[in-house]
């Protein structure tokens, strides 16, 4: 199996409803988005997936949330804002955009919010074949 991953970037600011420290405050983030995508063959030129076409969808899930609150923002105007439901929200946005699912599956989408903080999505298409 052959695998790439590319990483994207933005700040934004979010409230997490319910939390009872300090997260429940609007306090922002500079955000790192890693998405990892398989195939068990590659294409015509070599590839799994050309990194500037895994570029353009993520520009254009991504680039909503940049210097936004993203509580303000559909789906998260009503669901949470964590790091585990971002991850989850950007592998399902990039599931449907994927070019060729037959042969691409996208395996893991990670949001990290500091240095030290991530969480990661895996959905059942990332289980290994």
């Amino acid at each position: 199996m052959y695998s790439i991953s590319k990483e994207f970037s933005f700040s934004a600011a979010h409230a997490i409803r319910g939390h009872r420290g300090g997260c429940q405050n609007l306090h922002g983030h500079n955000y790192r988005v890693r998405i990892h995508v398989a195939a068990d063959e590659l294409d015509e030129l070599g590839m799994v997936l050309d990194f500037a076409d895994l570029k353009a969808m993520a520009k254009e899930i991504l680039d909503p949330f940049d210097h936004r609150v993203i509580n303000d923002i559909p789906p998260f105007d009503e669901r949470n804002t964590t790091a585990e439901l971002l991850a989850e929200y950007v592998y399902e946005e990039v599931e449907k955009r994927l070019p060729d699912p037959e042969r691409i599956r996208l395996t893991a989408v990670e949001v990290w919010e500091t240095e030290t903080a991530c969480a990661r999505f895996e959905g059942s298409q990332g289980a290994p074949r």
